[in-house]
């Protein structure tokens, strides 16, 4: 199994900055790919970004230029600037691994709240 420990939320005025981190720990082969999302109330879970690993990260157009997403050893980090209201949401770390032993496993984070408001 594969745990994910989302931190780094909370409050920050609008054009404030804040960085999300994702903790990834397991019995892990290789790492297929991981992503950001975010849910906000009332709304569907949506892609922020994805991050294929050995490839180009895509960014939903409405962080284009604003998020950024880097690896550290066992971590992800999801740097938010420019922060506005309607980035308000849960952010959830996700990814995609291939075990040690075999087969393949998919993996949630427990979220992380990110307010952004005056």
């Amino acid at each position: 199994q594969v745990q994910l420990v989302e931190s780094g939320g909370g409050w920050v005025q609008p054009g404030g900055s804040l960085t999300l981190s994702c903790t990834v720990s397991g019995r892990i082969f290789t790492t297929d790919a991981m992503a950001w999302y975010r849910q906000a109330p009332g709304k569907e879970r949506e892609l922020v970004a994805h991050n294929p690993s050995g490839g180009t990260t895509n960014y939903a157009d409405s962080v284009k230029g604003r998020f950024t997403v880097s690896n550290g050893k066992n971590m992800v980090y999801l740097q938010m600037n420019s922060l506005k209201p309607e980035d308000t949401a849960v952010y959830y770390c996700n990814g995609d691994f291939r075990l040690l032993g075999g087969g393949r496993f998919r993996s949630w984070g427990q979220g992380t709240q990110v307010t952004v408001s005056s």
